[in-house]
C-alpha cells in the first residue's frame, strides 16, 4: 500500500545546544527565527559541537512534520518523505532515524557534498536556527520524476512541503501541486520563516503554488512578515489568514484552509473569509525544554489527523497534542507512543 502522507523538503541533522546572548550577539541571530547560513556562521558549527550538551538530532522542519505524523498514526509506512543527503555519517543518522520511525525515506543521495545541518541555539527555551543546506540544496526534480518515486506521489492522499523547500526545488513542488490537483489529493505548505515571505523570488514561488494548495500553514511572525511585504499595512494576523484563504483555487478545489500558529495563544483557521480559532495545550514555564520542532509537530499531527478524515476543529487538537509533547523534549523528539488516539 502506498504511503497516505508525502513530504518533500531538506532533510537535516541538528546540531542543538544552549547557548548565551553572547552568541546571539555574535552570530546576529533572533529567537524564533530560520535563516540560511553565510560565511560569518560557519565557525558556530563547530563552537556548538564543542559544548558538553550538544545533541545530534533528525531535523528538517519537513521531515519532523512527517515524522510525527507517522508516531501519531502508530500504523507502518502512512507516511513518506523525499528530500536529498549526503553519503556521511549524518546522512546514516538521517536514514536510521526514519527506519525506526516507520517513515519510508526516498533520499537522493548526493556523494559530492555533506548532509546538511541546521545549528540549533537554544537561549531561555526559545530556539533560533542557522541552516547550513549542503546536500540538501542538490535535490533535483528528476529524482521525483524517477518511476518509483513518481508511484509513491501518485498514491498519496496529502503532499507537504515546509517554504525552506522553495529555496531549493520549486520544480519539484510545481510538480507535487500539479499531481494533488490531477488526483484529487491535499497539497499543503508552510510559510516557514520571514525570509521565505522577504525574499521576492521565494515569494513569487509561494504565490505561484498557493491556487493549487489546500492546507497553508505559518506562525503569526510569518503571517505578519508575509503582510508587510507584500504591503497590506496591518499585523492582525486574523485579517491576514482572511485574505490568504481567499487567494482562488485551482480547478475546482475546495476552498483553501490557512492555520496559523501563534504559541500558547489559540490557534487562527480561516477559511472562505471565515475564522475560527482553536485552543491549544497550555504547559507551564517548567514544562518546556525548548521550541525546537513545536510548529512542525502541530503540522505532524494535524496531516495525522487529516488523513483519518478528522474535520479542522480535530485536526487542530491532534495538531496541539503534537506540538506540546515535542515542546518538553530536546528537538522533533517524542515518547514511544502517543498518550493520544485520533
Amino acid at each position: 500500500m502506498s504511503p497516505a502522507i508525502l513530504g518533500m523538503g531538506n532533510p537535516l541533522l541538528d546540531i542543538s545546544a544552549d547557548v548565551t546572548q553572547e552568541t546571539y550577539d555574535k552570530y546576529g541571530l533572533l529567537p524564533g527565527n530560520a535563516i540560511l547560513a553565510e560565511e560569518k556562521h560557519m565557525p558556530l558549527y563547530a563552537e556548538l559541537a564543542a559544548k558538553p550538551d550538544v545533541k545530534y538530532i533528525a531535523g528538517g522542519a519537513t521531515q519532523n512534520s512527517i515524522r510525527v505524523a507517522q508516531w501519531m498514526l502508530q500504523e507502518p509506512n502512512m507516511t513518506a518523505y523525499i528530500g536529498c543527503i549526503g553519503s556521511d555519517k549524518f546522512g546514516a543518522a538521517l536514514t536510521d532515524a526514519c527506519k525506526q520511525d516507520g517513515v519510508l525515506a526516498k533520499y537522493m543521495v548526493d556523494a559530492s557534498a555533506p548532509t546538511g545541518t541546521c545549528a540549533v541555539t537554544i537561549l531561555d527555551k526559545e530556539r533560533s536556527l542557522t541552516t547550513n543546506l549542503s546536500a540538501a540544496n542538490n535535490y533535483k526534480v528528476s529524482h521525483l520524476q524517477q518511476a518509483e518515486n513518481l508511484a509513491v506521489l501518485e498514491g498519496a492522499k496529502v503532499v507537504y512541503s515546509a517554504g525552506f523547500f522553495i529555496t531549493v526545488s520549486p520544480e519539484s513542488m510545481e510538480v507535487a501541486s500539479q499531481a494533488m490537483l490531477k488526483s484529487g489529493g491535499a497539497y499543503c505548505m508552510n510559510l516557514s520563516a520571514p525570509f521565505i515571505v522577504q525574499v521576492p523570488p521565494f515569494r513569487a514561488v509561494l504565490e505561484k503554488l498557493l491556487p493549487a494548495c489546500d492546507y497553508l500553514f505559518g506562525n503569526e511572525t510569518e503571517a505578519q512578515a508575509y503582510a508587510e511585504a507584500v504591503g497590506w499595512d496591518t499585523t492582525d494576523v486574523e485579517f491576514i489568514a482572511i485574505r490568504l484563504s481567499l487567494v482562488p483555487m485551482a480547478g475546482n478545489k475546495p476552498n483553501r484552509k490557512v492555520v496559523i500558529t501563534q504559541g500558547a495563544e489559540p490557534t487562527i483557521v480561516a477559511i472562505k473569509g471565515k475564522v475560527t480559532k482553536y485552543p491549544v495545550n497550555q504547559l507551564s514555564k517548567e514544562q518546556l525544554v525548548d521550541t525546537n520542532g513545536a510548529g512542525d509537530a502541530f503540522v505532524g499531527g494535524f496531516l495525522a489527523a487529516l488523513i483519518k478524515g478528522k474535520d479542522v476543529a480535530a485536526s487542530c487538537k491532534a495538531g496541539s497534542y503534537a506540538a506540546s509533547i515535542v515542546i518538553q523534549h530536546s528537538g522533533c523528539t517524542y515518547p514511544a507512543k502517543p498518550g493520544y488516539t485520533i
